[in-house]
């Protein structure tokens, strides 16, 4: 097995117990591993998957990397971030207006010298971020296409790894709970499960994206990223554990539950969520924990993807309040 791999995240990220917001939701208990301490600008989720797409960037000679998503994007927040790190250009296909001041996520990618392409409507992205790759490797620029949330069989082994981490720190847990949406830390949580003998269940709280779409694309993702490790393991749908219950509202719509999922973990643990992702999924799992879905004698791992700087970004900070 040869794996390219550049070390930079801060690892491994610590678990800790979350004992008064266990209280406070009647059980079970509760902890938190703190992907929000990866250390690259802000840190986040995506620092992991990264090490292994700026290798592979790396090894194929490029010397730009061109990503998109969303405005307030964690994910391009920390590629422009390793661009910057490793002497890479970085050119971001956004979705959404132009600010009249940039805040947040997006006043980052500015300080991390990403030239920002912006998109007005989210169907014309994949268009204009194909064009923008094309142009780039015309103008001699070499680029390296970073895919949406790093989700790709090489992005998805960040996680594979990850729960070979978790493993050694002897964390027992019967679930480990998450945000999931291009489905890359998906993938790669089932990967790691089979590799490495995690037990418990796997359970991603969709932020956009049906069931079904995530049980086809993780399936077949999962499946191409073990062929990394060596032979390859398919991976069925039905393997697949996802909710998408609490995405009705839209991606990035901060709606009350996401709001009160962000209000206790910060009042309870002097911990903070962000309003897209890790809020959504906690506001999941809160709601699941009150139905009774999990049992009281069960232990849950809240995987904390980070995305903080999101918080500060004009149109949730308004709302925070």
């Amino acid at each position: 097995m040869n794996i390219s791999r550049l070390h930079f995240a801060h690892l491994p990220t610590p678990v800790e117990a979350l004992p008064r917001l266990s209280e406070a939701l009647g059980g079970p208990r509760l902890l938190i591993k703190r992907d929000d301490q990866t250390g690259l600008a802000f840190g986040g989720n995506k620092t992991r998957k990264l090490e292994f797409l700026v290798a592979e960037a790396r090894d194929q000679g490029a010397k730009t990397l061109i990503s998109g998503g969303a405005l307030q994007s964690n994910h391009c927040r920390q590629t422009a971030a390793a661009a910057a790190r490793f002497g890479f250009e970085c050119i971001l296909v956004l979705t959404g207006e132009v600010p009249q001041q940039a805040s947040a996520n997006l006043l980052l990618d500015q300080l991390f010298g990403a030239q920002v392409v912006y998109v007005s409507d989210r169907r014309d992205r994949d268009r204009i971020l194909r064009q923008t790759f094309d142009r780039a490797a015309e103008e001699g620029r070499k680029p390296y296409l970073v895919p949406y949330g790093g989700s790709s069989p090489t992005g998805a082994l960040g996680y594979a790894f990850a729960v070979k981490e978790l493993m050694k720190q002897n964390v027992q847990a019967d679930w480990i709970v998450f945000a999931t949406s291009s489905g890359g830390t998906h993938a790669g949580l089932l990967v790691g499960q089979r590799l490495f003998g995690y037990k418990g269940k796997v359970l991603g709280i969709s932020i956009d994206e049906s069931e079904e779409w995530l049980r086809t694309h993780v399936s077949a993702l999962a499946s191409s990223a073990s062929e990394k490790f060596g032979a390859r393991i398919e991976f069925t749908p039905a393997e697949v554990l996802a909710n998408a219950r609490y995405c009705s509202a839209g991606y990035g719509v901060l709606t009350e539950p996401e709001h009160e999922a962000i209000r206790l973990f910060a009042t309870c643990e002097g911990l903070l969520l962000d309003p897209v992702y890790t809020g959504r999924a906690a506001a999941g799992m809160i709601d699941l924990i009150r139905k009774g879905f999990f049992k009281r004698d069960e232990t849950l791992l809240f995987l904390h993807t980070g995305g903080q700087p999101a918080l500060f970004a004009d149109q949730y900070a308004n709302k925070m309040q």
